[in-house]
């Protein structure tokens, strides 16, 4: 089937106040035994902005996969004559999906997310087996500076120390001789992400980086300087400001099924009281 700028316009533009009054106030496009695709159901999907001739092209795509559609619908139903099944699951998810639904308002009006502080850390230290380090994290700081570079001894010295005097002369020092300098002693970063910065060829790095907080290595262009604060392994407990989006979720979660159960017993509580549940057993 194909569609002409002519047909199209006349198909979107053309209508009929009889098929109006006979469709709902729709207007028929294609009628496939009995099943009608209308011109404000082509109208809703057309995207915002397509040119004429990609609106043909589409328009034409969407009327022939409808039509396609509505005849194996036909020849499926003509072949499975029992359909009591088929009702069953429907009608099961009809239910599932409305209580789906009131569940989801009912939580969303009478539940907050607001949940205390000292319950998230309290959930979050005795529950500590949910919380385990997939990969190691690290805090620290890295700089690496030309083989060329001035004060050399004074970096040796400065990158050891998390002071914040030590620090300072580290930044200022950066600014005019690093070509990377990377501060991260206030943050949990993959240790493969730092590793990935050092030119290092020992059989097992995160254990040497473990055992060694305070590494220099050189090259035949570069110093690199690397000071590891602190260390998380694999399978360690993980740090708890990267764990308390889990954390709430899981106690949102648990709160919501609470409060659900606690809405199911009190409907059936209410309906043994006023004798609507009868047991014939």
């Amino acid at each position: 089937m194909r569609i002409t700028g002519f047909l199209l316009i006349s198909l979107l533009c053309c209508v009929s106040c009889a098929e109006k009054q006979d469709h709902g106030g729709q207007t028929p496009l294609v009628e496939v035994d009995g099943n009608f695709l209308y011109k404000e159901d082509l109208q809703a999907v057309l995207p915002v902005g397509i040119s004429k001739d990609d609106s043909l092209l589409f328009a034409e795509h969407y009327i022939r996969n409808w039509a396609e559609e509505m005849l194996l619908y036909a020849k499926a139903e003509s072949n499975i004559p029992d359909n009591v099944e088929i009702d069953r699951l429907v009608e099961n998810y009809r239910k599932a999906l409305i209580m789906h639904t009131y569940q989801q308002q009912l939580i969303s009006q009478k539940l907050s997310e607001e949940i205390p502080e000292q319950e998230l850390t309290d959930f979050y230290n005795n529950n500590q087996e949910l919380f385990k380090l997939a990969h190691p994290l690290v805090k620290g700081l890295f700089i690496k500076v030309p083989i060329t570079a001035p004060q050399i001894a004074n970096v040796r010295k400065w990158y050891k120390s998390d002071a914040r005097e030590a620090v300072d002369h580290l930044e200022k020092y950066s600014l005019q001789n690093a070509v990377k300098y990377e501060y991260f002693y206030d943050k949990w970063v993959p240790i493969a992400d730092v590793l990935d910065l050092l030119p290092m060829k020992e059989p097992d790095p995160e254990a040497y980086v473990n055992k060694n907080r305070r590494i220099e290595l050189k090259d035949t262009a570069f110093y690199y300087f690397l000071h590891v604060s602190d260390y998380r392994a694999k399978g360690e407990q993980e740090p708890y400001e990267l764990a308390l989006s889990k954390v709430k979720d899981m106690l949102i979660n648990r709160k919501q099924i609470d409060f659900m159960k606690q809405v199911k017993s009190d409907l059936y509580q209410r309906a043994i009281d006023k004798k609507k549940i009868i047991y014939n057993y």
